[in-house]
């Protein structure tokens, strides 16, 4: 497959068709100030968008590095073929009606794979795609129009949504744009393909990733990698947490959204930050633009306004930032630069005593820059510019920057409401090394998503496929095939009917556990009798319950906790671990946290801390607290039967993993299993 560099930083540019789309982006090459060949084709028309057209691509002058193809779909696939018999670079593909119109029209899924089969080796981006915007080169292949302009330096946006292109690049937060591309249907370059090529251009600071469903998990753990060994960052916004985004995103783009917790573990895996808007996604990429990511989120926060203190205290709470005490030596330099009528704390009020003094500014500013801080934030509100004047306000980016030079600590600038930093003020301080926040919600939770400690690099996320026709085991067949890779489970005896229950309950040894089988939900049907302590009760128990066989167990007494430890299939991220509170209070409680497989006892018991049941965990208020080595022993055991059946596990589970100061044994286990696809 040919590399996207020519695709992406084309020196000639080739539009076919003839519709306003085409023109459009003619002209938007010549506004950008694209400086390669713009080459327009179209069988009847002698020029397009202001430039002379030849009627067919055998009348170019060469091959083109990247063309946009405006045609309807049939004739989309005729012009790859042909771009690719010629040569070519790549090529957008405009037209929808492929694979994300399969309920609209059948031959849709048939039609792109005709599509890419007309590629081969040259690069196409789509179908159902608006194209790219290459800020840095000045390449415009957008029908559009876009809000950016030439950049030397800046951050790279992917989507596979056009319209949230579009609504990007007319932000107003003076974030640099390098490239804008749309990713469209993936039918064969995928967002995470895209998004290494952007990566590894050196003018490009950070990466920001617009996701409706992940194309290819081992490519996209590639692209983390490699952002991690560039030093770079990436920030993503993942939809699909809802029924209606998932349902949208498959109609959209034909992607597989996956569930939200399996993403929120991947990103989480592989040191991407998530954010949870559009806007927070900007800021945080404005931040990673300036300062790179934050170690420890300890910040200092400045104002003259003893409100504006009070809500940025308040607007970090349950954050990972946190305002650490004034140290004696600030302190003495802010008692120096502010006199005695001002309460030192972290946030700071500085009141409007030295407003528009720039050196008692910078001094106050300077003495409040510890070099423990991740960042220095002043928050400061520009007046409207329309109706008032703002000289004494430059007195305080004056002061910022000259508080950068003379101390190396990180400093930023926060609008409390993102229209009062305008994007005149926010570009002039990017250009000063200060990081400009458009609206203080905004600024507070870009600066926790860039919280970014070092930590080891983790192994790639187990790859996991659908198997095809899972049927469910039968709990025993369940357990014995769990307990064949470690599991503890109950000593337990398998039994046709009533009659043989008490006989085998003897053999166990009291008391025990009768389940009925056959019953999705035992509990819920009354299936399970527990505490039985002799021979008669069994009998009793089994005559009552309408069950065509029977399971009866050990009962595992001293429980400290009971724990859910599951496993998901989710292509889209992996192998999705869960756990949590388990019983038949999971539901109710949804104390849970999740990992992507492989994990390593270490990841599991870090999970389990996160947990709010794990004061009992750890032994509450004087009780004995649970075998954490077992339970770790547990799930990793949960984990090895899942490893050894690749492509064939849909789903187990394990509720209640009863865990006791002893061991962690498996009372239930549910394990969904079919073939390899």
């Amino acid at each position: 497959m040919q590399p996207l560099d020519r695709l992406l930083r084309p020196r000639s540019i080739a539009v076919i068709g003839g519709g306003a789309w085409c023109a459009n982006i003619v002209r938007q090459c010549g506004t950008i100030g694209f400086e390669g060949a713009v080459w327009p084709v179209h069988p009847t028309k002698a020029e397009v968008g202001g430039l002379p057209a030849v009627p067919r691509l055998s009348d170019l002058p060469g091959a083109p590095d990247a063309t946009f193809i405006g045609v309807n779909r049939e004739a989309t696939v005729g012009m790859v073929a042909e771009l690719a018999g010629m040569g070519a670079g790549g090529a957008v593909c405009f037209a929808a009606g492929f694979r994300e119109a399969l309920a609209e029209l059948a031959d849709g899924a048939d039609l792109q794979d005709r599509l890419v089969a007309a590629a081969g080796d040259m690069r196409i981006l789509g179908p159902n795609c608006y194209g790219f915007l290459n800020y840095l080169d000045g390449a415009a292949l957008w029908p559009d129009q876009h809000g950016g302009q030439r950049e030397a330096t800046g951050v790279a946006i992917v989507t596979q949504s056009s319209n949230i292109a579009i609504n990007l690049t007319m932000q107003r937060r003076g974030l640099p744009l390098a490239y804008a591309v749309t990713a469209g249907n993936q039918a064969q370059t995928g967002l995470s393909e895209i998004g290494t090529t952007l990566l590894e251009d050196p003018r490009v600071t950070a990466l920001g990733l617009h996701i409706e469903g992940i194309d290819d998990l081992a490519a996209f753990a590639r692209m983390a990698t490699t952002a991690a060994r560039l030093g770079k960052r990436i920030v993503a916004l993942k939809v699909g947490a809802s029924e209606q985004a998932q349902v949208a995103t498959v109609s959209h783009t034909a992607s597989l959204a996956g569930s939200d917790a399996g993403a929120r573990a991947l990103f989480e895996r592989l040191g991407i930050v998530q954010v949870g808007s559009l806007s927070v996604l900007l800021e945080t990429l404005k931040l990673l633009h300036v300062a790179g990511p934050l170690r420890t989120g300890r910040i200092a926060s400045l104002s003259c306004s003893g409100g504006e203190a009070s809500l940025m205290a308040d607007r970090a709470l349950g954050t990972r930032l946190s305002y650490p005490p004034l140290t004696d030596a600030q302190k003495t330099g802010l008692r120096a630069a502010l006199g005695p009528k001002v309460a030192l704390a972290n946030p700071l009020d500085y009141h409007t005593y030295i407003w528009g003094d720039q050196d008692a500014l910078t001094r106050t500013f300077t003495a409040a820059a510890d070099p423990g801080l991740d960042l220095l934030c002043v928050v400061l509100d520009f007046p409207r510019a329309d109706r008032c004047t703002s000289p004494e306000w430059q007195y305080v980016v004056n002061a910022l920057r000259a508080t950068r030079d003379a101390t190396g600590v990180q400093v930023a600038l926060i609008g409390s409401i993102p229209e009062n930093l305008p994007e005149d003020e926010a570009r002039r301080a990017i250009d000063l090394g200060i990081v400009p926040f458009c609206g203080m919600d905004e600024a507070l939770e870009a600066m926790s998503a860039a919280v970014m400690p070092d930590r080891p690099s983790s192994p790639p996320p187990l790859v996991a496929e659908l198997p095809a026709d899972p049927r469910l085991l039968a709990e025993a067949e369940a357990k014995a095939a769990l307990a064949g890779f470690g599991l503890a489970v109950p000593r337990m005896v398998r039994v046709g009917g009533a009659a043989g229950a008490a006989e085998a309950a003897e053999a166990i040894g009291y008391p025990v556990v009768l389940k009925g089988e056959g019953f999705a939900h035992k509990t819920e049907a009354g299936a399970v009798v527990i505490g039985l302590s002799d021979a008669d009760a069994v009998a009793r128990a089994a005559a009552a319950m309408p069950a065509p066989s029977f399971l009866i167990e050990e009962q595992v007494t001293g429980a400290v906790a009971e724990l859910l430890v599951g496993v998901v299939c989710d292509p889209a991220s992996g192998h999705v671990l869960t756990l949590g509170a388990g019983g038949t209070l999971t539901e109710l409680m949804r104390d849970r946290v999740s990992l992507l497989l492989p994990v390593t006892a270490t990841d599991i018991r870090a999970a389990l801390e996160r947990l709010r049941i794990a004061p009992v965990l750890q032994g509450y208020r004087g009780k004995p607290g649970a075998n954490l080595d077992a339970i770790a022993e547990a799930v990793l055991a949960v984990q090895a039967y899942v490893a050894a059946h690749p492509g064939q596990i849909d789903e187990v589970e394990i509720n209640p993993l009863i865990c006791t100061p002893e061991r962690a044994v498996a009372v239930d286990a549910l394990v969904r299993k079919g073939d390899p696809t």
